[in-house]
């Protein structure tokens, strides 16, 4: 079998080269777990996944494009809200099948309308 790879007409080689695929599309492409975070706060706003060409999307223009796999799609964040995500820059975990984009958010990054996605539940964890 041969292995999966990000490559992409647009997407920087030496990016490529390091991804791991995390997951499927419906349609086999590889998807990476991608990771929005505020570029002031560090808050972490919301996971979405991303194939190639998001993340080629994401380099070329500045703004987060993830992989919907419901829809089988690319979006742009706040394409349709206006609650864009200006991308400041993009990091590789160290595995490769994570990346974390520090962004500039326009607006909520939930589509409840909340900041974060993980503004919903907090439970608390026993001290060790």
């Amino acid at each position: 079998m041969a292995p999966v790879t990000f490559a992409h007409d647009t997407l920087d080689p030496t990016l490529a080269a390091r991804l791991r695929p995390a997951a499927a599309a419906p349609d086999g492409r590889p998807l990476v777990t991608a990771v929005a975070q505020d570029a002031h706060t560090g808050r972490v706003l919301m996971v979405a996944w991303m194939d190639a060409e998001a993340l080629a999307r994401t380099q070329a223009t500045g703004l987060a494009t993830y992989y919907s796999r419901s829809r089988q799609a690319l979006w742009v964040k706040g394409e349709t809200s206006g609650n864009t995500q200006r991308v400041v820059d993009l990091s590789l975990d160290c595995d490769g099948d994570a990346v974390l984009l520090r962004v500039v958010p326009a607006g909520p990054a939930c589509h409840t309308g909340l900041q974060s996605c993980f503004d919903t539940l907090v439970v608390p964890v026993a001290a060790s």
